[in-house]
């Protein structure tokens, strides 16, 4: 069969199993009518955005009618003269005569984002199946918290008279507060305070929009490296201005910027409406990078970005990884990270491990131990609802300011029906790669082919893309087997192969399997051909870590060592050791009661993996980042 033949077979199947996820409700209901109405207005139309919830589908919900106006009714916020670059914002509701459990604030940006109708997108709506001819909540909140955050409020212990008679008061109003974590996202903002519901949500009122005080400054730096000297990295940033800024570091030494941006034109051209392209749409603003050059490798240096018209960043000290044919690398390496609230907020896509694996992280850069890190896949989760990534780069920006952070991509950047990618699920929400290939550019040979190979110290790295054709005689699979087969294994001893979707798990997965049997077959035995040690996978939320593995059989099981620690042998390879590390922040997967005899390690915890190679030994360690334990470890050795 041949390798056109069979990426069609493949399509076909993976488009039966979307096609039957989306068709399940129609199926399960027992007439068209009833079928209409549960899809219509309801989370099952959103399925294929990923993640499900009342307030992720608040821009496809009928507004109701308004009660009559309430005049005490006041929505004030704490920073009306300027919001700074992260700042935590009191949002005062006042005047409120009933307090109810389903009185909510929203955050909006644009603050003149229309939230109670969007009639010039309602082809868009009927193409998703809301044939409501109703007014429809159009722009998606960044973020939303229930009014009873604030204990106070359903006793309404916080109360004010606004009507007297006889020296009575007969009128009395309740107020509450909430806090908001606010960080420089350009453009203004605006609190909506709700009732209602996420179900059937009513306007009450509005606040005055709040700006921050300087749309245009610099933020959000973070390193890559651009190939295996260690002499080069490159820095990425975002700002608001369009006009080249300056990185400035070392001695005395300065590069002015590129500058780029992606525009909603940019995203998943599909019959398929979309995020990206509709509701979740946010602008960007402009992404500077540069590359500081006439470096040392593992050397440290300070830098700071910007210019004098926008600001400067602070002075940040950051360190070169080693460089390759060195003799040792530290590095942590994930997962399937995302972000969470620094708040009580409700977002669209939470994932609760992020903080606690960010804050080991920043620990561990801290006492020195970090040269580079790895983050394999399903990055920020915006999926579509572009804001997040401003939130997601400020998360990491403590750990990715300091240290090289290399990344992959996975199929919440890349998938979507119609847009070439292997898999046609939509989970990229119509990004199809663009955000994540602008603010994370790595040495790939071009755009839309993120596929690298880059050496560090005793290691080559072989990173690929598993959204992208990795069938025999693709361009990915040659590209795979000739990079592998040229490693110089005198310089760097250790060959790691890394991507996003696993090939051995204990987690099904259901209708759409965690393990892709046709990816096993294709690419399994350029592992064994080349020999590769270490293979680092994630999509599946969870740690678990194999015998030395070829084909679901042990061909080789590890050996305690004097410390009671897995050694793997590798003087008499055998196969490679295979281990998956998407536990940095999504919900956890659970693992099944049985497993496979492959399968020697299983923990579901949230952290990631701790990596120490010399040019004698790997030693890889899962950092529980709650606990900071080592819940696992091993070794892989070579005489």
């Amino acid at each position: 069969m041949s390798s056109l033949t069979k990426f069609s077979s493949f399509s076909l199947v993976w488009f039966l199993h979307f096609f039957f996820l989306l068709m399940l409700p129609l199926l399960c209901s027992s007439s068209s009518s009833s079928s209409s109405s549960y899809i219509i207005n309801s989370t099952e139309e959103f399925r294929h955005y990923t993640a499900i919830s009342e307030f992720r589908v608040l821009n496809r919900r009928s507004l109701l009618e308004c009660p009559e106006p309430n005049p005490f009714l006041q929505v004030n916020i704490s920073s009306s003269s300027g919001i700074s670059d992260e700042e935590y914002v009191n949002v005062t509701v006042s005047g409120v005569l009933i307090p109810s459990t389903s009185d909510w604030v929203a955050m909006i940006s644009p603050s003149h984002s229309d939230v109670s109708s969007c009639p010039f997108y309602s082809l868009l709506y009927k193409m998703t199946g809301d044939l409501s001819d109703l007014p429809l909540l159009c722009h998606y909140p960044v973020k939303a918290q229930f009014m009873s955050n604030d204990p106070d409020y359903l006793s309404c212990k916080k109360k004010e008279c606004k009507k007297y008679r006889n020296d009575t008061c007969i009128l009395t109003t309740c107020s509450a507060s909430l806090t908001f974590h606010v960080i420089n996202i350009r453009t203004d903002i605006e609190f909506v305070f709700f009732s209602g519901g996420f179900e059937t949500p009513c306007i009450l009122k509005r606040s005055t929009p709040a700006t921050f005080t300087n749309p245009r400054t610099p933020l959000y730096g973070h390193l890559s490296s651009l190939d295996s000297t260690g002499a080069s990295m490159r820095l990425t940033w975002v700002s608001g201005d369009k006009e080249p800024q300056q990185v400035q570091y070392g001695d005395g030494k300065s590069q002015a910027s590129e500058v780029t941006t992606f525009t909603q034109d940019h995203m998943c051209n599909s019959s398929l409406p979309n995020p990206a392209k509709d509701f979740g749409w946010h602008d960007p603003g402009y992404i500077h990078s540069t590359v500081m050059t006439g470096l040392k490798p593992s050397s440290t240096y300070s830098y700071r970005y910007g210019s004098d018209s926008v600001s400067w960043s602070d002075q940040i000290q950051f360190k070169t990884p080693p460089a390759g044919g060195t003799d040792e690398l530290k590095f942590l390496a994930f997962g399937d990270m995302g972000k969470a609230p620094r708040d009580l907020s409700v977002e669209h896509y939470i994932q609760p491990g992020s903080l606690s694996v960010i804050k080991a992280m920043i620990d561990e850069i801290a006492a020195g131990n970090v040269d580079s890190i790895f983050h394999i896949g399903d990055i920020s989760y915006a999926t579509g609802f572009l804001v997040e990534w401003d939130f997601f780069l400020h998360l990491i920006s403590p750990v990715a300011s300091r240290v090289s952070y290399m990344t992959a991509i996975g199929n919440h950047e890349r998938d979507f029906v119609g847009s070439g990618s292997l898999y046609i699920t939509p989970d990229s929400g119509g990004e199809c790669g663009v955000p994540y290939e602008t603010y994370f550019p790595m040495p790939t040979a071009a755009k839309d082919k993120p596929w690298y190979s880059i050496e560090q110290g005793s290691v080559h790295f072989t990173v690929i893309s598993t959204e992208h054709n990795w069938f025999e005689n693709s361009e990915q699979y040659d590209w795979m087997k000739k990079d592998m087969a040229s490693v110089d294994r005198s310089r760097t001893p250790w060959l790691i192969f890394t991507g996003h979707r696993p090939m051995y798990s204990s987690q099904s997965g259901g209708l759409i399997p965690s393990v892709d049997d046709e990816f096993v077959k294709a690419v399994e035995p350029l592992l064994l051909d080349n020999k590769v040690d270490l293979v680092l996978f994630g999509h599946v939320h969870n740690y678990e870590r194999t015998c030395s593995v070829y084909q679901n059989e042990c061909k080789a099981m590890p050996k305690k060592d004097g410390n009671g620690i897995d050694t793997y042998d590798h003087s008499n390879y055998s196969a490679p050791v295979q281990a998956v590390i998407g536990m940095a922040g999504f919900t956890l997967d659970k693992f099944p009661n049985n497993a496979d005899s492959w399968s020697l390690s299983r923990i579901s915890e949230f952290g990631y993996a701790r990596v120490h190679a010399t040019r004698e030994e790997i030693r890889v360690e899962f950092v529980n980042s709650n606990t900071r334990k080592v819940e696992d470890s091993f070794r892989i050795t070579k005489s």
